[in-house]
């Protein structure tokens, strides 16, 4: 029987890293995504992850970004604005030896999106909950046009927060509810 998560105990739970443990934060300030949450995101996403480019937008721990390295992506984009968030994230890419296959940014999340040159693969949004922040966030995606024709964008919230099922250029073609969490997948709207 699974022990349930406690502070301080994250890992890769597939790939190359797998096993590997993370640092997580001393406190609450920082919500890392459950391994149970993790596994549903990367079953979706497997036709995704082999040499893709991916974008981990509030980054937290990099616990999302690193698993997708270690499933096969090529590189991952770090961000978040959180000085604590830089601290665990700089540690745990450098703990999993990764180092050339990491960017890290840190600042807003507009910002950060604004600073990446290459359309990504694979987002993946992770926001503080009940903050209104995915909207805004895929719309700024699409503004900037960040995402491959067949990427996808994974939306991670609240299982009460509500959200459109087609914002800017995209159309959201999964949605699961996982206890109280919610992950619903975007893609490119066809025209």
């Amino acid at each position: 029987m699974n022990q349930p998560e406690r502070e301080g105990l994250m890992r890769i739970i597939a790939g190359k890293l797998k096993g590997r443990k993370l640092s997580a934060p001393r406190d609450n300030s920082i919500r890392p995504t459950t391994d149970k949450v993790k596994e549903a995101i990367f079953n979706m996403l497997q036709q995704y992850t082999e040499d893709a480019v991916v974008i981990d937008l509030f980054s937290g721990t990099g616990n999302l970004g690193l698993e997708a390295i270690s499933r096969g992506a090529a590189r991952c984009y770090f961000c978040d604005r959180s000085r604590e968030s830089i601290s665990l994230i700089r540690e745990n890419i450098k703990h999993c030896g990764v180092e050339d296959q990491g960017v890290l940014l840190a600042g807003d999340y507009a910002d950060n999106l604004g600073r990446i040159r290459e359309k990504a693969d694979i987002i993946l949004l992770d926001p503080p909950y009940q903050k209104d922040l995915l909207e805004n966030c895929i719309r700024k995606i699409s503004e900037l046009d960040l995402l491959q024709d067949d990427g996808v964008i994974v939306a991670e919230r609240g299982a009460r927060e509500d959200l459109k099922e087609e914002i800017g250029s995209y159309m959201m073609f999964q949605d699961k509810r996982y206890g109280t969490i919610r992950i619903s997948l975007f893609g490119k709207s066809e025209n």
